[in-house]
Order: structure tokens, then C-alpha cells, then sequence
């Protein structure tokens, strides 16, 4: 075929013109779609990024699984953001800042060294151990670890407060699995979704490795705590793949109560999985 033919046989602009026309007003809508898509998910992970706040959805994760009505969630939180803004209410108030860095800084790490020294000696903490203080707010915690010998030792809270604590989520803490031997938390009441919180130290603990809480027990916390506990059971209950070690009596600056516990051997945990299995099948 000649070039000529060639160019006789092409359809011609203007009879392209009405196919394409309904395309051309379709252009215009399709990139401002396009445009609003990209802004929203832009600001949506800006928000994530910025501010460390977990896409949780309240309705689902409130409740607290395993707890048998124990443990109250308080209510009043229409979103988790609202619940981080509050809780970074009292870690950023600068006279709490203040107090917890000066005045009150020796008396709670000397207080904290002995409960730790108490756990060295029922060998369930020791000097190798690479441990995490979940909620340090100013890292006293961490600084009464480093005292007692334990010198790996790192804090998590909402803000960091270095070189003894990190910024985190305790909902969804920013550690690899079984990054830790020994995790300590007097912040239990503040955790809005205990179940996320609980599963998150377990998440995060070797196997063998110890988890010691301090909580209040039938006593409400301070006005910034997200839940009350009115049995040790309860807490217990929304461990899965730890066993309760001790639970005891401890003046633990208006906590009443340590809950120790351990997480099982993965041998074990798998023992102990079949043989639920095998019950389940026989009832």
C-alpha cells in the first residue's frame, strides 16, 4: 500500500472529534478525584506520622476481652486521638515535667531500685537482662534499672525524654517481637484498650521472659486513667501466652498491687495448645 493510500484510509480529526469528545469531559472529573484521593491519604499518614496515633476503632477494640466485667473502660473518648490528647495532657505538663526531673526524681528511682532488687533476688530479673519500661514517662524506671546493674535498659511513652526513654505507643509498641527479657509498667490504668496493651508486652517479650505490673486494684487512679481494675484475675485473663508468677501487695505510689507473670516456653505454649485442643474435642 502506498503512503497515500495509507493516508486516505486514516479517519480523519474531525471525524475522531464526537468519539472523543465524551472522554474530554470526563478528564476534567477524573483528576480532581484523582487529586482529592492523594490529599486524603497524604494527611492521613502525615497524621499517623506526626502525631503517633494508632488507627484504632474505638467501637471494636474498647471492650476488654478475657476480663469478665473487671475492668471498667471509662468513658467519654469519642476517638483514640482524643484519648492521646489527654493522656499527653499530664506527660507534657511542665510542672509534672518539672517535679518528676528534680524533687521527686531520687525519691521514685530509690523506691523502684528496691522493687527491682527484690526481683533480682527471686532471680526474676538479672544484670543480662535487655528490659523495657512501658509508660516512663521521665525514665525514673529506667534510671533505678541502670542502678541495680541492669544497664540495657530502655523507657517508652508518648514522649520521649532522652537517652533513657523513646517515643511509643504503648498500644502498638515500636519493637520487633521478643525484643525484651524483662518489661516493668506502673501505667496499666491509662491503657484505653488493655487487651492491645497486655498482647503488646507479650508481643514483645522472649520466651521465659517476665512481665511485672503495678496496678491499683478496686481503687480508681488519677483523672487521666483510662480504666479500673477491680480484680487481679481480670488482668490476668488477658494474658494468652504467659502464666501468673505472683501477684502481691506493694506500696507502689498509689498502686496496690504487682502482678508478676511470665511468658510460657514456646514448647510449652504449644503443649498446652494441644491439649486445650484435645479437651475441646472430647466436651
Amino acid at each position: 500500500m502506498t503512503v497515500g493510500a495509507m493516508a486516505a484510509s486514516r479517519p480523519s480529526a474531525a471525524a475522531l472529534l464526537p468519539l472523543l469528545k465524551p472522554l474530554l469531559l470526563l478528564l476534567p472529573a477524573f483528576f480532581i478525584v484523582l487529586l482529592l484521593s492523594l490529599s486524603r491519604s497524604s494527611s492521613s499518614t502525615n497524621a499517623s506520622d506526626s502525631d503517633g496515633v494508632a488507627p484504632f476503632d474505638l467501637d471494636v477494640d474498647v471492650p476488654a476481652a478475657g476480663s469478665g466485667g473487671k475492668i471498667r473502660i471509662r468513658s467519654g473518648y469519642r476517638s483514640y486521638k482524643e484519648y492521646i490528647a489527654r493522656q499527653l495532657n499530664k506527660t507534657l505538663d511542665p510542672r509534672l515535667r518539672s517535679l518528676w526531673t528534680t524533687r521527686d526524681w531520687e525519691r521514685k528511682v530509690a523506691a523502684f531500685a528496691a522493687f527491682f532488687r527484690r526481683l533480682q533476688a527471686e532471680g526474676l530479673l538479672h544484670n543480662g537482662s535487655q528490659a523495657l519500661c512501658v509508660g516512663a514517662r521521665t525514665g525514673q524506671e529506667v534510671a533505678a534499672l541502670r542502678r541495680v546493674g541492669v544497664a540495657d535498659s530502655i523507657g517508652l511513652d508518648l514522649v520521649p525524654s532522652p537517652p533513657l526513654v523513646v517515643k511509643g505507643d504503648f498500644h502498638r509498641q515500636p519493637f520487633p517481637d521478643e525484643s525484651f527479657d524483662f518489661e516493668f509498667s506502673n501505667v496499666f490504668d491509662h491503657a484505653l484498650l488493655p487487651a492491645r496493651f497486655v498482647g503488646e508486652v507479650e508481643r514483645t517479650l522472649r520466651p521465659g521472659g517476665v512481665c511485672v505490673l503495678h496496678v491499683a486494684v478496686r481503687r480508681r487512679g488519677d483523672r487521666y486513667s483510662a480504666n479500673d481494675l477491680f480484680s487481679v484475675d481480670a488482668l490476668v485473663g488477658l494474658f494468652r501466652e504467659s502464666e501468673l508468677v505472683e501477684a502481691r501487695k506493694v506500696d507502689g505510689f498509689g498502686l496496690d498491687t504487682e502482678v508478676v507473670m511470665r511468658k510460657k516456653s514456646k514448647e510449652k505454649a504449644t503443649r498446652q495448645a494441644e491439649k486445650q485442643r484435645v479437651r475441646r474435642r472430647m466436651s
